[in-house]
């Protein structure tokens, strides 16, 4: 569970996307921003997940916002993934897991009964100015759009 909560602001980063772009939480302002958090590459329910944003990847431009996914898997791993499902947003690396304990998505799970360190798949949304309007920690992987743009 994260510790960022609805008006919360946005923490302060810098990173690369898979694309080799640099951006920071300031070049964010003046869009909505989806930013969201998710475990591995080319696994069944990140890959619905993504797919389901690449899917409605127009209506989310129109609505003002900027996609992001962020996972541990490395550049490569990113770049293979965007092309394989043909994702038109960035995908960030986060090998050493600073963002996502930034964010307060790295953390214990359990799966079949085995513990392990991991993502909370949890996606953030802002406004204009960077301040979190929703934390969707409850991801429906097949219908995420539809959780971030209420119809």
């Amino acid at each position: 569970m994260s510790n960022l909560k609805q008006g919360d602001r946005l923490p302060d980063f810098e990173t690369v996307d898979h694309l080799g772009n640099t951006f920071n939480t300031e070049m964010l302002k003046g869009k909505k921003n989806v930013i969201y958090f998710y475990p591995k590459d080319m696994t069944p329910g990140c890959t619905a997940q993504a797919c389901n944003i690449r899917d409605n990847y127009k209506l989310l431009l129109e609505n003002n916002y900027n996609v992001f996914g962020i996972s541990p898997d490395n550049t490569k791993s990113h770049t293979k993934f965007a092309a394989k499902h043909d994702l038109p947003f960035p995908l960030i690396p986060d090998t050493d897991k600073e963002l996502a304990k930034l964010f307060g998505v790295w953390g214990r799970k359990r799966f079949m009964g085995r513990e392990y360190d991991g993502i909370s798949r949890t996606t953030f949304v802002t406004d204009e100015d960077l301040s979190i309007t929703e934390v969707i920690d409850k991801v429906d992987t097949t219908k995420h759009t539809s959780q971030i743009i209420k119809k």
